[in-house]
């Protein structure tokens, strides 16, 4: 089950208004009041204060718990695996600890502190956890209560790895109608970010026509080593020029061995989800049935966008994925530091979301 930021504020959206929450480690003394929640997605607003301090409610401001902080959490959630909102986070958002707290007085997140596993040189051993959440649906527990469980789990604190990309140069020719260059650059990271998964995975990649300038780590986009340089060859669409044409401005589409197309990608960074499932349908329509991946690639804050979109009945046979930008740089970035050979292209399924 994937949690969303809509399930977060929603649970959170249940706890009373008329009381104040204390939080998880009692050694803060600060009380936390919950002002509202806007739904679906956040913010979250509250105020906070110190009565050992000589502060009130009365004169505390009230603060946001932003859409993008909660997206943040939403995504590292798993069910009964250990959460720690600090390593998620870093030193970002200074409402962490607000959210940590509002959530563990929801039912369904317990308090634990499992061990950890302290490397030295070529030894290790347990020591005594730090504090986390887990994520129990199955037993919740009273509202508006912190309740904390055992658990015979361990943490081993390896470095989360981050996503690199290179220098990238957005050509004015391949900007169009996009007014705001950021919104651009980000599209072309993740198209590369595709377009790299691919040729990892053993496929070709197709790139949009109008996005084969673009300059990655100092070389166009279609001079990169395993970019597809014309349709033209390609022998699953030499047949159907109709649908050949209608894929030349798909933002990637991944072809295998000249008899598979793994997937068939368009990324979406603004609210345009509609636009990218029309394109994916007209290119469809002009092909022979023929199996494969239809996804949107876009940010997690735009799942409830897209399936709303894509379950609309004009759209329903192509029987869209969700490949959320978490999913598709968590991918990018185990193809960077493992470079998988030999899976098969049901690997895919683990990283996009159904419809259903």
């Amino acid at each position: 089950m994937k949690v969303t930021a809509n399930d977060i504020v929603n649970w959170i959206n249940q706890l009373p208004r008329n009381r104040v929450y204390h939080y998880i480690n009692p050694r803060n003394k600060g009380q936390i009041e919950l002002v509202r929640t806007d739904l679906p997605e956040g913010p979250i607003i509250i105020k906070r204060y110190d009565p050992s301090k000589g502060e009130s409610a009365a004169g505390a401001k009230e603060e946001s718990i932003s859409s993008q902080l909660i997206w943040r959490v939403a995504n590292a959630i798993m069910e009964e695996i250990p959460l720690n909102l600090d390593r998620v986070l870093g030193a970002s958002y200074n409402t962490r600890s607000v959210l940590e707290t509002l959530l563990a007085h929801t039912p369904q997140f317990y308090t634990a502190y499992p061990g950890r596993i302290e490397h030295l040189n070529s030894s290790s051993k347990i020591k005594k956890g730090h504090k986390h959440l887990i994520w129990s649906p199955s037993s919740p527990h009273e509202l508006g209560r912190i309740e904390s469980i055992d658990t015979d789990k361990v943490i081993s604190e390896i470095p989360m790895q981050e996503v690199i990309y290179e220098a990238l140069v957005v050509p004015d020719s391949a900007q169009g109608e996009v007014i705001d260059i950021e919104i651009k650059r980000r599209h072309s990271q993740i198209q590369v970010a595709l377009v790299l998964i691919g040729i990892q995975l053993g496929f070709r990649a197709w790139i949009a026509k109008n996005d084969q300038g673009i300059m990655y780590d100092n070389k166009r986009l279609i001079e990169m080593q395993g970019v597809i340089a014309s349709l033209d060859d390609e022998k699953l669409l030499k047949a159907y020029e109709d649908a050949r044409q209608s894929a030349l401005l798909i933002d990637c589409i991944w072809f295998k061995n000249s008899k598979l197309m793994p997937a068939v990608l368009e990324i979406e960074c603004t609210t345009g989800i509609t636009s990218g499932l029309t394109r994916m349908k007209t290119f469809q329509d002009k092909f022979p049935p023929f199996p494969t991946r239809y996804a949107i690639a876009a940010p997690d804050e735009d799942r409830g966008r897209f399936l709303k979109e894509a379950s609309k009945a004009q759209f329903k046979s192509l029987n869209a994925q969700f490949f959320p930008f978490s999913a598709v740089e968590e991918l990018y970035s185990l193809c960077q530091r493992r470079q998988p050979k030999g899976v098969t292209e049901e690997f895919l399924d683990c990283f996009m979301e159904p419809i259903n």
